[in-house]
């Protein structure tokens, strides 16, 4: 991983891994959207590894938080559980023009049968008004790790666009 770089800053991001405010960084990939996402939590790194993804799709910072998505979601695996979480967001996406800006609320835990769930109150508006930057075609599990790392979590997801 040492030779990962953030594609906006070409320095190296195993360096400004804890001074990045956003809480990701887009790692070089030749064909794909490649972010690395970290928090102090579990919860914050999926948040991260999301706002990564939408950020690619426009400037989260500017979209209102109008409103209102409850997601719930349920996976045998902690890597199923994000890959479920971020295919959802895009869907809401495809389907309803939302597009996510923040979570309030999340949890992630171990239910009664073994399996791993998600709860959240995801914010954002219609997609419409926004400028488009990019489009994200789907998640995917290639290169895809879980991993906690200095007292939090770092996630490293692709995205296909």
């Amino acid at each position: 991983m040492a030779q990962d770089k953030d594609n906006r800053t070409g320095k190296k991001d195993k360096e400004p891994l804890k001074n990045e405010k956003k809480g990701y960084v887009y790692v070089d990939h030749t064909a794909d959207l490649k972010v690395k996402a970290w928090g102090n939590t579990l919860e914050k790194a999926f948040e991260n590894a999301a706002l990564g993804g939408m950020d690619f799709i426009t400037d989260t910072s500017k979209v209102e938080r109008k409103l209102k998505k409850k997601i719930t979601i349920s996976s045998k695996r902690p890597e199923s559980l994000l890959y479920d979480f971020l295919e959802e967001l895009l869907f809401l996406i495809d389907t309803e023009g939302f597009i996510f800006a923040e979570a309030k609320e999340m949890r992630i835990a171990k239910n009664q049968d073994g399996d791993y769930e998600v709860w959240c109150t995801a914010l954002g508006d219609s997609y419409k008004g926004y400028e488009r930057k990019g489009d994200i075609k789907a998640v995917t599990y290639s290169d895809m790790e879980i991993s906690e790392k200095d007292g939090g979590f770092e996630i490293i997801v692709l995205y296909d666009i």
